[in-house]
């Protein structure tokens, strides 16, 4: 399992969220903890955007980079002996 990419230790505060009303209750009825599910999932997601976020915001340097190693190669290529 990951480790968290936010603050575990802040405090909770209520939100309020519309659902489908089937839904939550095909969800309790199986026990589901709404609050603790809603906050995994949304952990996944914004770890997500993060990192297209991230890729966006250096797509240049990763460009450019992959384009000299293609270009000049890996350092000590010439030295392996695999």
């Amino acid at each position: 399992m990951s480790q968290a990419q936010f603050d575990v230790t802040a405090p909770k505060r209520p939100v309020n969220v519309r659902m489908n009303s089937d839904l939550v209750a095909q969800a309790k009825s199986l026990k589901i903890n709404l609050s603790r599910e809603l906050e995994a999932h949304l952990a996944e997601l914004v770890a997500k955007r993060q990192r297209q976020a991230w890729k966006e915001e250096n797509k240049e340097a990763i460009d450019q980079y992959n384009t000299r190693i293609f270009e000049v190669d890996v350092f000590g290529k010439q030295l392996r002996q695999f």
